[in-house]
């Protein structure tokens, strides 16, 4: 109460304190008066919502029934308390401070009744999603309680938002009321009583909310116990819960606790860290857990990365709700699991670089085609690229990968480099050098060199459409792709040589030196020959790209199409008046181009395997049958003159 208060209850004006009147001591000092007022103002009201007193008070809630009095009964306590404290100070233990004593008892009983009741009966309206949508913590911790006014103030209730829901007007109300029950207990001393309520019912709502999301708290040992199809399930449900859990769930009850408990901040975080202590426990702890126990296979790996990413992408979320000491340990438990999740990651590609080099198989792809291992390996890069994100984060402290067994050249990084590589791009790149080390090895199984380079051809081109068409392409980079690009290139230009060279050797270089039939005869007749020989080998091989195969066999049918054609104009007529003429002549030039054109599409299905016995019988089996085929290509006129035959040599992706 303000000063001149006290001095109108202490001196009545138009008096004179003259030396004739009583001694000061015979008035009533102005905290017996203060409280003789103030007792008179309190008792009724107070004793009216009694819940010991009456039913009515027992039954009847005073802030539904009657709102303007619920504020009434608020002003009359703090009023009780402020006088209160100006008696304790003159005598602690006189009638009038018992009297306080039991009234302030009371009015905090039905205090309390009536917290209790706001937060049962507005359960609903009060859920977490409902709070988190229609407020944010900023605008929340700024907010002032209608608690907070002087004497002279206007009584300011509620005013509903004629623009907002019905329910959003319920959850207005009785948010504001839980604070200014919760202000007014605070400040007379009951915090205790008033926390105790409000950690019981919330936390109950924290918990059947983490339930609710399919989130259980499992032990160790249950964990290890689990087949993995189980476990997944657990997985996906986990994963499914923790947007909502952090968004929602935990970001409710922080904006909530923050607004009921505004006037102080400890008792905010205390509060709200118990509420959510055991369920942000349960919840962040699962992927520890999941980590520490499963077995570390490359198959398993996505689903650790989806833990991984479900809370590094709410971290800062997660940082924001649980920022105090008091919270400390459950972000401690987030930061644990993300970082046995990376360790789980960081083994599991390690033990798939394992099982590419450990692969024995001594089986060739039928054909030259397509090699299992290929196929499962860059399935599973490619897969893992579009978790680049996390993955740069739980590679960023790897050490980098060994590279001195293997090929140098075909790392794509050296250590002259002014700076060191990415760790992510370093690892997707070593693991394509182990494969294509391992391919080279099984090009060797094959004994025709030729259909061995194909074999590198087709492998290397599906690592680099592999790469073009997924988020390798933005790990690996534009050199990798080109250099690698141009290594296809080489191996197919390797092939060609090999296996038609010979073919190419047949045809003279100029074709109108020929002048003699029996010259003519016989260049025709090798030509036959040869090309029979080529093309019965390898109708069998396979190229399943269709831009390598094109290239490839526009390539063969510019080094021999021309030149046969050319040949074959200049001299067919010598042979054709000649006994026996079909026999020399059995390739007209669009024969040839047909023959071509039939080339690549093999007799095997894609990735079926021969044992090396079975690869070698096919190399020198009957010549297939040379009927046409539906597919044709448009052979350019450009006359291209032939290679020079190629060593012997073994093929080598390090070469």
């Amino acid at each position: 109460m303000p000063r001149k208060g006290m001095s109108n209850l202490c001196f009545s004006p138009g008096v004179s304190s003259s030396s004739s009147s009583p001694p000061l001591s015979h008035y009533p000092s102005p905290s017996h008066s203060i409280m003789d007022r103030t007792l008179d103002i309190s008792e009724p009201i107070i004793s009216k919502w009694n819940p010991d007193n009456t039913t009515f008070a027992r039954v009847t809630s005073l802030f539904y029934e009657n709102r303007s009095e619920a504020m009434d009964f608020l002003r009359i306590v703090k009023n009780l308390q402020k006088a209160m404290h100006f008696l304790v100070i003159e005598d602690s233990s006189s009638e009038k401070m018992i009297r306080a004593q039991n009234l302030m008892e009371a009015a905090m009983k039905r205090l309390q009744k009536e917290f209790y009741q706001i937060l049962s009966m507005n359960r609903a309206q009060l859920d977490p999603e409902s709070v988190s949508t229609r407020s944010s913590r900023t605008s929340t911790g700024s907010s002032t309680s209608e608690f907070d006014y002087d004497e002279d103030d206007n009584r300011s209730g509620v005013v509903p938002d004629e623009s907002v829901s019905e329910n959003d007007d319920v959850l207005s109300v009785a948010m504001e009321d839980l604070r200014l029950i919760a202000d007014c207990m605070i400040s007379s001393g009951y915090a205790n009583e008033c926390l105790k309520i409000y950690k019981i019912i919330r936390k109950s709502i924290v918990d059947e909310g983490i339930y609710r999301l399919g989130v259980e708290k499992f032990t160790s040992s249950q964990i290890h116990k689990m087949d993995w199809e189980a476990l997944e399930f657990r997985i996906t449900k986990w994963i499914n819960a923790v947007r909502t859990a952090v968004k929602t769930l935990f970001d409710g009850e922080r904006i909530l606790c923050d607004y009921v408990f505004a006037t102080s901040d400890n008792i905010t975080e205390s509060c709200f860290a118990e509420i959510t202590k055991e369920g942000a426990l349960i919840l962040f702890g699962f992927p520890e857990k999941v980590a520490k126990i499963t077995k570390k296979s490359p198959e398993k790996v996505f689903r650790t990365l989806d833990m991984y990413t479900a809370i590094s992408e709410h971290w800062p979320d997660i940082d924001s709700i649980f920022s105090s000491e008091s919270t400390v340990n459950i972000k401690s438990q987030a930061v644990t699991s993300l970082i046995k999740l990376g360790e789980f990651v960081r083994a599991a590609l390690n033990d798939f670089e394992s099982v590419i080099l450990k692969d024995s198989s001594i089986s060739v792809v039928a054909g030259g085609g397509i090699h299992y291992l290929t196929i499962d390996v860059m399935k599973y890069l490619s897969l893992l690229a579009d978790y680049s994100n996390v993955l740069s984060d739980i590679l960023a402290d790897s050490p980098p990968s060994e590279k001195k067994s293997l090929p140098e050249s075909y790392f794509g990084f050296s250590d002259s480099d002014d700076s060191p590589a990415h760790p992510l791009s370093q690892k997707m790149v070593w693991l394509i050098v182990v494969l294509l080390c391992k391919l080279d090895a099984k090009a060797k199984l094959y004994n025709d060199l030729s259909l061995a380079y194909l074999f590198l051809a087709n492998n290397l081109q599906y690592v680099v459409v592999k790469v073009q068409t997924s988020n390798l392409k933005y790990i690996l980079g534009d050199e990798w792709l080109m250099k690698h690009e141009n290594k296809v290139k080489q191996f197919a230009s390797n092939y060609e040589r090999l296996g038609w060279s010979h073919v190419i050797a047949t045809l003279p270089s100029n074709p109108t030196a020929v002048d003699t039939p029996e010259k003519v005869k016989e260049i025709f007749k090798k030509f036959n020959t040869t090309f029979d020989l080529a093309y019965r080998k390898q109708s069998v091989f396979i190229i399943p790209d269709n831009k390598l195969r094109d290239n490839i066999k526009i390539s063969i049918a510019k080094k021999i199409f021309s030149l046969y054609r050319e040949f074959y104009n200049a001299h067919r007529r010598k042979v054709e008046r000649g006994r026996y003429s079909r026999s020399v002549v059995r390739y007209a030039p669009e024969d040839v181009g047909h023959h071509l054109s039939d080339l690549f599409f093999g007799n095997f299905e894609m990735g079926s395997y021969l044992s090396i016995e079975s690869a070698t019988s096919i190399s020198s089996s009957p010549s297939p049958s040379l009927s046409p085929s539906p597919y044709r290509l448009s052979i350019p006129a450009t006359s291209i003159s032939p290679s020079p035959s190629p060593s012997p040599s073994r093929p080598s992706i390090s070469r």
